[in-house]
């Protein structure tokens, strides 16, 4: 079975993936004690992760400890940097990246945001299968998750699912 690139993501009803200021308290809204919204399973159908420099940044800077110990990471960046454990900075050709890291056999590839790296994926064509969860809450401001620019591209429905909490999740595969 050949690996997909997925992205899994939150954002607010209105599109944002963050407040002003990187701020992503309104995530609190629906965090429920032992709900991870499919995190967990998500997690452990992946074994390699590629996010963006500033999301990396800001991860570093919050938690302190890289979450994805034991994932082979990839963290776009222009700059050179060298590698830590198993997080690898990468500079080069996204696409040559991508087409590598599928030609060998693994799991499927998260792609954990943020904004930048998510419309480097859907410029390139390189995103297999979207999860975005939506959290109840309307920002008006911030970092949009979709920036404007890249082609269009059709959607198919995998699932749905609402949760109690009101955060709703759609699960689409990119039509080829």
């Amino acid at each position: 079975m050949e690996r997909k690139t997925i992205l899994y993501i939150a954002a607010s009803l209105d599109g944002y993936i963050a407040k002003p200021g990187d701020n992503l308290d309104f995530l609190e809204a629906v965090a429920q004690e032992g709900e991870d919204y499919g995190y967990g399973q998500f997690y452990g159908q992946i074994d390699t992760v590629i996010l963006g420099k500033r999301t990396y940044d800001w991860v570093m800077g919050q938690i302190g400890e890289f979450p994805h110990q034991g994932k082979e990471t990839f963290v776009l960046t222009r700059e050179r940097l060298h590698v830590i454990a198993t997080v690898q900075f990468f500079s080069g050709n996204l696409s040559e990246l991508v087409s590598n890291l599928k030609s060998k056999p693994g799991k499927d590839i998260f792609v954990d945001g943020g904004a930048k790296t998510v419309h480097r994926f859907l410029e390139a064509g390189l995103l297999d299968e979207l999860i975005v969860s939506f959290v109840p809450v309307l920002l008006g401001d911030g970092i949009r998750l979709f920036q404007a620019g890249f082609p269009e591209q059709k959607l198919e429905l995998i699932r749905s699912r609402s949760y109690p909490s009101g955060l709703v999740q759609v699960h689409y595969r990119v039509v080829k």
